[in-house]
């Protein structure tokens, strides 16, 4: 915050008192996001000169080159590694949501939110895995029924 003259101004810049304190020169106010109260800090000056001799500094050390290639080198070129499509790991939570249709006779994402305490984009992953692992048959191996949700936009 910048240093201000009364109570007031500082009341009205930050909400609080303390920034009539501040001296200049470097001298803020710090608000971290997990405090409640902002914590008086001193930081460094650097004049202008300063800033110019290290811009300069910057400039001139060695740019890597940005590699350039023809794009029709490109084309010519062979695949020399093939790109599988690979599976989306297994949630460790699907064990357990395993468990929970084994014991009950059906099973919803809601359900799997409130019994695994999770959010509902992860708990649709899961009920579409073991969707996929029991195939077109909307019973698990042993009967337990899924059952499928619809959010309120598909109505």
């Amino acid at each position: 915050s910048f240093a201000v003259t009364s109570q007031v101004d500082s009341r009205t810049i930050l909400d609080s008192t303390g920034a009539e304190k501040l001296l200049g020169r470097g001298d803020m106010l710090y608000l971290p996001t997990e405090e409640a109260k902002p914590r008086r800090l001193q930081g460094c000056f650097v004049s202008d000169p300063e800033v110019e001799r290290l811009v300069y500094f910057w400039g001139t050390q060695k740019q890597e080159q940005a590699a350039t290639l023809n794009l029709d080198e490109l084309a010519s070129l062979e695949p020399s590694i093939k790109i599988q499509e690979t599976a989306a790991p297994a949630d460790p939570l699907i064990t357990a949501a395993r468990k929970l249709a084994e014991e009950h006779s059906n099973i919803s994402t809601s359900f799997l939110q409130r019994k695994l305490h999770i959010g509902y984009p992860r708990a649709a992953r899961i009920m579409e895995q073991l969707q996929e692992e029991m195939g077109d048959d909307k019973t698990d191996e042993n009967g337990a029924e899924i059952e499928e949700e619809r959010s309120g936009d598909s109505y």
